[in-house]
């Protein structure tokens, strides 16, 4: 742990006692206050973004044509949309818009807003392209397939054949399908860029809320949009605070200096457990955390020595000891919980398994390489765990710490060694969402630039593995297609892949009793328009 950030983390508790007195802080009665780490916030851009913090709050900025429901992820509910049909081909999905909806700039919404969002990101080519590209669309077809039928109607095409219903769940699911103010974004083009810089910083949404200010690493403030259609929300602001250190965290929370806090640690978190005064939100997501090689890099391009690192890790040890709160033990690509996941293939930790297939590697003695990890638990925590089992064997891992940028931007690139990460989608309820983003990759080549697939990534490239992802997809036989998935999982774990699954993710969210319908969506998209706080029992603050 970063010392200076703990010291700096118990004289902030200090100054909390000897400057509060004995009373508890309120936040104000119409103003929610969230505690969370935003190193990898790195832009609000809906067609760049990665990471599930940054989805939290542009679902909040920004409308899309359709939601999931978070009691209920297979039912798709209107949002700008108020209907939808699918053609008896399976080929072509179409929208009739709610009219009357305005974005924050006062420019109406039309079909054309709609579809220009869609074309935004084939043309851009960022993070969020990678899965409407598995779809088929490219930049070249993109203006053809997505299209305005009217003023109020979208006709989107797909350019070869798919499961519609999986499609339906990625606009709903992803962000990616926001729908942006096209004139007040093109009016702020630099250089043919979309207004993709611009919108790094600043927003162009028909959402709930606006944005007032966002300070990298500090502070994000929105507030409320009075001429929303849903109608008004019902807080008037809500405030996204950084914070790195968890001890700091959990004494605001105690203080009520929060209302919400995430990325806590475990021991942290335990403690909350046992405050009246909050309740701790555990709610299971797709993602998955992983311990990734780079087979671009000579030692991991040997499938022996991938297999040795397959036994280099504590799976048990690691989800007993560091993933409670964080993650359950997985070990598959498919999220658990679904019919089409095969049980877990019970690795362990096993030093002389992998000591003696790194010998016959041609590595008796262990190599040298990087281990590249986010400055942040429980990502810290894993990595020291497996830097000290890969050890065991000679395999000597540095640990490069960084922020978002550093760690997956270094990924994206296919500039790395080793890295411990936290990925594979999972947002949309169907096996096809964790194998898009964890396993397929369709293009290996730098061009590609499939930048959102951990299998481009990796270079992890298996033409036969591909075909069979493509076939589960549009098998319509439900118990053939799950045997399609069972024999997908198979080849994957017999390939050695460079990517492997440790546990899956459990997001915990302290939330103080006085907020009332909060609900923390699997797939991220947590929506804030029906939040309210009870008013203070003593009269307390006022707006």
């Amino acid at each position: 742990m970063n010392t200076g950030n703990l010291a700096g983390a118990w004289l902030f508790a200090l100054l909390l006692m000897f400057s509060g007195g004995a009373a508890q802080a309120k936040t104000p009665p119409d103003q929610l206050i969230i505690g969370m780490n935003m190193n990898n916030l790195l832009t609000l851009d809906p067609a760049a973004m990665t990471g599930n913090e940054v989805v939290g709050i542009v679902v909040n900025l920004y409308d899309s044509l359709i939601e999931l429901d978070p009691n209920q992820l297979t039912h798709v509910r209107p949002a700008l949309a108020t209907s939808w049909q699918v053609n008896s081909d399976d080929n072509l999905l179409t929208f009739q818009l709610r009219q009357g909806v305005t974005f924050h700039s006062g420019n109406p919404l039309t079909a054309e807003d709609v579809v220009w969002s869609m074309r935004r990101i084939l043309h851009l080519n960022l993070a969020q392209a990678s899965v409407w590209k598995s779809y088929g669309f490219t930049k070249e077809n993109v203006d053809q397939m997505v299209r305005a039928s009217g003023p109020y109607t979208v006709e989107i095409e797909l350019p070869k054949a798919n499961d519609p219903k999986l499609v339906l769940y990625s606009l709903a699911a992803l962000g990616s399908g926001s729908v942006l103010d096209s004139k007040t974004v093109q009016s702020h083009e630099k250089n043919g860029d979309w207004g993709n810089k611009w919108l790094a910083t600043n927003e162009a949404g028909s959402g709930p809320f606006r944005l007032d200010t966002w300070q990298a690493k500090d502070v994000l403030r929105i507030s409320r949009n009075p001429d929303y259609w849903r109608g008004e929300p019902k807080l008037s602001r809500v405030v996204f605070r950084h914070f790195q250190e968890s001890q700091t965290l959990r004494l605001m929370v105690e203080k009520g200096d929060l209302d919400i806090a995430s990325n806590m640690a475990v021991s942290d978190i335990n403690a909350l457990r046992q405050d009246p005064d909050v309740t701790v939100d555990a709610v299971k997501k797709g993602t998955i955390y992983y311990v990734a090689m780079s087979m671009k890099e000579s030692h991991f391009a040997d499938a022996k020595v991938r297999e040795a690192v397959r036994y280099l890790i504590d799976y048990q040890g690691i989800n007993k000891a560091l993933m409670p709160g964080y993650g359950i033990l997985h070990q598959r690509p498919i999220q658990s919980g679904m019919p089409a996941t095969l049980p877990n293939p019970d690795y362990k930790l096993d030093i002389a398994r992998a000591k003696a297939l790194l010998a016959e590697a041609g590595y008796p003695d262990g190599f040298d390489t990087t281990l590249r990890v986010l400055a942040d638990q429980p990502f810290l925590n894993i990595a020291i765990a497996v830097q000290s089992t890969l050890m065991q064997a000679g395999i000597r891992a540095k640990i490069v710490t960084g922020t978002g940028n550093q760690i997956y931007g270094a990924m994206r690139e296919r500039r790395f060694d080793m890295l411990v990460g936290r990925g594979g989608s999972g947002v949309e309820p169907h096996p096809h969402s964790s194998l898009r983003a964890l396993v397929y990759n369709p293009n290996n080549s730098d061009a590609a630039r499939l930048t959102n697939f951990q299998g481009w990534r990796t270079s992890f490239y298996d033409p036969q593995l591909n075909s069979q992802i493509d076939g589960a997809l549009l098998e319509r036989d439900a118990a053939k297609q799950q045997q399609d998935y069972y024999a997908i999982q198979q080849r994957y774990d017999a390939l050695i892949p460079a990517l492997i699954p440790l546990s899956q993710m459990v997001d915990s969210v302290v939330v103080r009793n006085d907020v009332h319908d909060y609900q923390p969506h699997p797939s991220a998209t947590t929506f804030l328009r029906d939040v309210y706080k009870s008013a203070p029992a003593d009269g307390g603050n006022t707006p």
